[in-house]
């Protein structure tokens, strides 16, 4: 208990934690830091011997469940037989070599190259740079602007940060920068008018889209980077005729589509990759997370034909490719992303997250949906969420104050489930690694059940419901 103790103290004075109430932390009012200790399957442990259910899969990214020896394995052979070396200047290992390979045969559209980051967010830069550097190669240095959508999710850097459409990741950090802009986002529940149906509504985001790329001047448009489902903004799947719809606007203005498959990529939504679920034929493709299922940090920027085309074509001219980072490629990370994608394709977990995702959906519908506080039950795969309102009939948001969505989250955390409160109203989400059972589901849902009712027999008690 002491060590335990010794612990919190040094992480309490000299970690600076992300997205924590700094002061509330600093002075014990938040309490100890949970140490993690070890995690088995969908659970982890934490060093007071708490069991806990990922019901968030760690931020949607250990996709093949906690404890994988197959993957210490492979990441301690190649220490063992080649620790690091860069990839500046044509060098390679044969790790980094067969993931490449094996990524620009999978992803969507038509992909040709691979570089490699370690983040999302480092990710998405990249995809900054590289519509810039398109644009200004072959002679339209006007189309730099960037479209994001609101409640979208690409990160937390600056580019990144920037587009991200989500005001809290701007407060007080000077972004957005300018040159990114943001439309509407497309949840159907929150964003239709009075009768107006789903198709009705994807049409009306891509004329809303059409109008901006024209206000603007569509010479000055070079990307619009969207998730396949919405994910951080609130686990939200795009209504009926959607990227048909968007992806007609793009290509009548020579406008770049990013897929940012961070959260969807590598099977989340029952498919390899959102973009194929949704029938989306991106030019660049965002990846991090399920690559190597978070065992070590990965991203990649994978480009597509037409893009690289045309880098190629001006490298006599402009000389070398003048973006990196010390660690692209590293050549542990790439052994573990082989591993990991080998467990993915061994165990079909694509399939498997279509299968049991179905069985979550089924599950959270059956014990939610008439529950006078959920206003939706949605989700794809292996994604759910549940929206809670005051009032379903009028769609009467909970005051924030309440925090409805935080009270749930902890109620069923204390109850040995972690389901995560998503930002921008009363939202809980769950995401859980694709090696889940439906037994399993079965259990996710009951604690989240009951600690909903909890959460309602409270707010009945403080008049709020």
């Amino acid at each position: 208990m002491n060590e335990i103790k010794t612990i919190a103290e040094k992480d309490r004075a000299a970690v600076l934690h992300p997205f924590t109430q700094l002061k509330d932390f600093a002075t014990g009012k938040l309490g100890d830091p949970t140490i993690v200790t070890g995690g088995k399957g969908i659970r982890i442990e934490d060093a007071q011997g708490h069991t806990y259910i990922d019901g968030f899969a760690g931020l949607y990214c250990v996709n093949i469940g906690y404890g994988r020896t197959e993957v210490a394995e492979a990441i301690a052979r190649q220490a063992y037989k080649l620790a690091y070396y860069h990839t500046y200047a044509a060098h390679t290992t044969d790790e980094l070599a067969n993931l490449s390979d094996r990524l620009v045969r999978m992803a969507p559209g038509k992909p040709s190259k691979v570089f490699y980051g370690l983040s999302g967010s480092d990710a998405n830069e990249t995809q900054a740079k590289l519509v810039w550097y398109y644009n200004n190669l072959r002679g339209q240095p006007k189309k730099k602007k960037i479209i994001s959508r609101d409640r979208g999710y690409h990160g937390c850097s600056v580019i990144s940060g920037s587009m991200t459409g989500m005001s809290f990741y701007h407060d007080h950090m000077d972004l957005p920068f300018p040159g990114i802009l943001h439309t509407g986002a497309p949840h159907h529940y929150w964003g239709a008018e009075s009768g107006e149906t789903e198709e009705a509504f994807s049409g009306r985001r891509a004329a809303e889209l059409e109008e901006m790329i024209v206000r603007e001047g569509p010479e000055t448009i070079g990307a619009f980077i969207a998730e396949p489902v919405l994910g951080t903004g609130g686990i939200t799947p795009p209504p009926d005729g959607y990227w048909r719809e968007i992806q007609a606007v793009l290509r009548r203005y020579d406008v770049l589509l990013i897929a940012d498959e961070v959260i969807c990529g590598f099977g989340r939504t029952g498919a390899e990759f959102g973009s194929t679920l949704y029938g989306m034929e991106p030019d660049l493709v965002t990846v991090a997370k399920g690559l190597t299922s978070g065992y070590m940090p990965l991203s990649a920027a994978i480009v597509g034909q037409k893009v690289y085309a045309v880098m190629e074509e001006a490298a006599d001219r402009v000389g070398a490719f003048s973006h990196g980072y010390t660690y692209s490629g590293h050549p542990i990370a790439a052994a573990a992303a082989n591993a990991v994608l080998d467990i993915v394709e061994k165990e079909r977990l694509s399939e498997r997250a279509r299968t049991v995702g179905l069985h979550l959906s089924k599950r959270l519908k059956e014990r939610f949906a008439q529950l006078e506080i959920v206003g939706e039950v949605r989700g794809v795969g292996l994604l759910g969420a549940l929206e809670f309102v005051a009032d379903r009939q009028t769609k009467r948001r909970f005051d924030p104050q309440l925090k409805v969505g935080a009270r749930i989250s902890k109620a069923a955390r204390d109850k040995g489930l972690i389901a995560r409160a998503m930002p921008h109203g009363d939202i809980l989400g769950f995401a859980p690694p694709l090696v889940v059972s439906e037994f399993e589901i079965d259990e996710i849902v009951e604690i989240a059940y009951r600690a909903t009712k909890q959460v309602m027999d409270e707010l009945a008690k403080e008049a709020a419901i």
